[in-house]
C-alpha cells in the first residue's frame, strides 16, 4: 500500500512514518523541513507539490498543520494557507487519484470556549456532539479543515475520518501557573485522567481509521486516553478532583505521596473516547491507571514510541519564559 504522510518531520508525522515503514508500506513523507523521516521537501499549500506527492497514493494521513504554539509567532493568513488551503489542496488531489482513505488529524482545541463551564457548574463531558466554539485562529482553521473533509465526503464520496486528538506533546505546559504548581511529569500524569493521550495510541487510532474509512464514510472521533470518570462524577470533579480520583484509582494516593506530587484540586472537562472505541475498535493502552502502575514499578509511563521520538519543540528559537510565547 502506498501512503502519503504530511507533516512527516513533526511529532505525529514521525511516529506515523516509523510505524508505516515497520509495516513495510511504501511511504511518501512530505514536510517543509528536512528529517530522516521526510522524503519530499515541500509545502501542502503548494498545489503542484501536493499533486506530485499524491501519485499512486492509496491512503493519506494528513498531520501537517500550524499548531497553537504558532499563534503568537505566525499571522492569521499563515494559518489559512497551511491549515485550510493546504487541506483543500490535499483533498482535491486525493479525489483526482482515487485515494481510498483520507485521515485528517484535528484537535480537541476546536471545542475552545465550550470546554470551560461557568463557575459552580459541573465539569464538561466532552463528546463529539459538543458544538465547537474556537477561541483562536488555530481552532477556527482546524474546524474549517474538518468541514472541508465532510464536504468532500458528501459531494465527492471521499472516505474521510477526522481524529480530534487531545494533548500528546512532550514539551512543558504553556501555562505559567501550571509550571509553577506541578513538576512536568506530575502535570502530564494528571492529564491522563481527562485530556492527554500517548502517541502510540494516537498512531493506532490513525491506522484503524484508515482501515475502516471506506465503510464509515465520514466520522469525527475524539482520541484521548480512556477516562475512569462517568457523568455522575462531573459535579464533584469540579470541586474535589482528588476525592473522585481516589474513589476510582485509589492506588494513586500512595504513589503521589511518595513522589511529593499533587492531584489537581478541580478538573473542568473530560474528553470521552467511547465513539472511537465502539466504531473503530480502538483500544488505547495508556490511561491513568496504567500510568500509576508504571510509576509504582519505577518505570517511565511513556510508550516506547514516545520515548524514541522525544521532544521536538515548535520553534527554531528559544524564549525567555515557557516553551513558546502565548498570544
Amino acid at each position: 500500500m502506498k501512503v502519503l504522510v504530511t507533516g512527516s518531520s513533526g511529532h505525529l508525522g514521525e511516529a506515523l512514518v516509523r510505524t508505516l515503514r515497520d509495516l513495510e508500506h511504501e511511504v511518501v513523507a512530505l514536510d517543509i523541513r528536512e528529517s530522516p523521516f521526510t522524503s519530499q521537501i515541500g509545502s501542502i499549500s503548494d498545489r503542484s507539490c501536493v499533486r506530485h506527492c499524491m501519485k499512486g497514493v492509496d491512503v493519506v494521513f494528513h498531520a501537517a498543520t500550524l499548531h497553537k504554539p504558532h499563534v503568537a509567532t505566525h499571522g492569521r493568513q499563515d494559518f489559512i494557507d497551511t491549515n485550510v488551503t493546504g487541506t483543500l489542496n490535499l483533498l482535491e488531489e486525493a479525489v483526482a487519484v482515487g485515494v481510498k482513505s483520507f485521515i485528517c488529524t484535528s484537535t480537541t482545541s476546536v471545542f475552545g470556549d465550550a470546554l470551560v463551564p461557568p463557575v459552580g457548574a459541573p465539569a464538561a463531558w466532552v463528546t463529539e456532539e459538543v458544538v465547537p466554539m474556537p477561541k483562536n485562529i488555530y481552532g477556527v482553521t482546524k474546524e474549517a479543515a474538518e468541514n472541508l473533509c465532510q464536504l468532500f465526503h458528501r459531494n465527492q464520496h471521499l472516505p474521510c475520518i477526522v481524529l480530534r486528538t487531545s494533548r500528546f506533546f512532550p514539551e512543558e505546559d504553556d501555562d505559567k501557573a501550571v509550571r509553577a504548581a506541578y513538576a512536568d511529569e506530575n502535570a502530564k500524569a494528571n492529564e491522563y485522567l481527562y485530556r492527554r493521550v500517548d502517541i502510540e495510541d494516537v498512531v493506532s487510532a490513525h491506522l484503524l481509521a484508515a482501515r475502516h474509512a471506506a465503510s464509515l464514510g465520514f466520522r469525527r472521533y475524539i482520541i484521548s486516553a480512556t477516562t475512569p470518570f462517568s457523568r455522575d462524577d462531573l459535579l464533584e470533579l469540579r470541586r474535589d478532583a482528588p476525592g473522585v480520583v481516589r474513589r476510582h484509582v485509589p492506588e494513586y494516593d500512595a504513589e503521589y505521596a511518595r513522589r511529593g506530587w499533587t492531584m489537581a484540586s478541580g478538573i473542568d472537562r473530560v474528553y470521552v473516547n467511547k465513539r472511537a472505541r465502539d466504531e473503530l475498535g480502538w483500544r488505547p493502552h495508556y490511561d491513568f491507571r496504567f500510568v500509576v502502575e508504571r510509576l509504582t514499578a519505577g518505570h517511565d509511563f511513556r510508550s516506547p514510541l514516545a520515548r524514541l521520538i522525544g521532544s521536538k519543540g515548535y520553534h527554531a528559537e528559544t524564549f525567555l519564559e515557557g516553551p513558546y510565547p502565548v498570544e
